[in-house]
């Protein structure tokens, strides 16, 4: 275990619990509800509820990794430091998402990235040497979890489109986008994944710019921004932006 778990993990008894009703969420997620009851229940008995405080950090970056995790509550986000100390932030993770799972297959397993809640967070931590176990002996479960990394590493390469665009408003919108869900038209309340500053780094953009463009949005009645949420009366409008 790397040291900045068992560090945390020694707060009063804050972070280490029972995983509880957490169980039961986990299951639905497609890494696991493939799983046998057996299996399931097996890998079960090593999971652990981690409770975090904001801006306590879960891991660092390049430590050891021995855990991957499930989001129970709340919201994280992931950031490197470049080569001059600066905070890149990569991405966030809020209820019902897996993440440093690409840990199952790595070796040497070491986190890519620092790991820090945005808010109170609860999370099932899982071992990886666990999981592997329960993959070598399922070969076909083993292949439906590949076909399920696939479509993340597509996913990825969108990701990548929308960071090569050119025009920041561009950007803006098909990031937005990402989480407005598909089923969803007019009178959508979403709430930003990241604080407006951490936005402009994940888009590569100056925040003054990031502002400046919501703003811009904002007065031509595109969505409206209260307190860290939007509201969009039209997805069609966003979706134009795009264009």
């Amino acid at each position: 275990m790397s040291d900045d778990i068992q560090t945390l993990a020694r707060e009063d008894n804050e972070r280490c619990q029972n995983p509880g009703s957490g169980m039961a969420l986990l299951g639905q997620h497609p890494l696991f509800n493939g799983l046998s009851r057996r299996d399931f229940e097996d890998l079960g008995e090593s999971i652990r509820l981690v409770k975090l405080r904001r801006g306590q950090v879960l891991y660092k970056q390049d430590s050891p990794a021995y855990e991957f995790f499930y989001v129970v509550s709340g919201r994280l986000r992931l950031y490197r430091l470049d080569t001059t100390g600066q905070e890149r932030t990569l991405d966030s993770h809020g209820p019902g998402e897996v993440f440093a799972d690409v840990m199952i297959y790595a070796d040497p397993a070491r986190y890519v990235a620092y790991a820090e809640p945005l808010r109170r967070t609860e999370l099932l931590a899982i071992p990886t040497d666990r999981f592997r176990a329960i993959l070598e002996r399922n070969p076909a479960y083993s292949q439906l979890l590949l076909r399920q990394y696939a479509s993340r590493m597509v996913q990825r390469f969108r990701d990548l489109e929308v960071m090569t665009v050119r025009r920041g408003v561009q950007r803006v919108m098909r990031y937005l986008l990402e989480f407005v869900p598909d089923n969803q038209r007019y009178n959508i309340e979403v709430e930003l994944p990241l604080p407006q500053n951490q936005i402009a780094t994940r888009l590569a953009m100056q925040p003054e710019t990031l502002s400046r463009l919501m703003r811009d949005m904002a007065e031509e009645g595109v969505f409206e921004l209260r307190r860290g949420r939007l509201f969009i009366p039209d997805r069609q409008a966003l979706e134009e932006r795009c264009l």
